[in-house]
């Protein structure tokens, strides 16, 4: 079991807060605030989190650089209020840095379908019929 102090409880919650708020930035036709809060929320919470030496290694390594140029370009672009621009760049970067990452991702999600409950629920969903 891994132990979070309640200095990284805080950083979760600015992650969680910052990714709250880009969901309904996007919803609300792409609002520049919104967006540009979440942003600023999401950095300082992953920074909070694994600490801010690891994030400077993180997103300033020599194959990283590109991504994070789009990345960080891209919420410097909402900032100055051009958010669908700053968006697309910003999604091509998380994209980018993140991508040896996201098969680890999908095996997680892969493994969900054994969890008692969550199965259930699936063949639930995979059982009902279409109206159409």
């Amino acid at each position: 079991m891994v132990s979070i102090t309640e200095f990284q409880k805080i950083g979760v919650g600015l992650v969680g807060f910052g990714l709250f708020f880009l969901f309904f930035g996007v919803l609300l036709y792409f609002d520049s605030v919104l967006l540009a809060f979440g942003n600023i929320l999401f950095l300082s919470g992953l920074a909070i989190i694994i600490g801010l030496r690891r994030t400077f290694s993180f997103f300033f390594q020599k194959e990283k650089l590109k991504g994070t140029s789009f990345f960080l370009g891209g919420i410097l672009i909402v900032l100055l209020r051009w958010p669908l621009l700053g968006m697309l760049l910003e999604t091509y970067g998380f994209i980018a840095l993140f991508r040896n990452f996201f098969p680890i991702a999908f095996g997680f999600l892969g493994t969900l379908g054994n969890i008692p409950l969550l199965s259930k629920l699936f063949q639930k969903v995979g059982d009902t019929s279409s109206l159409v």
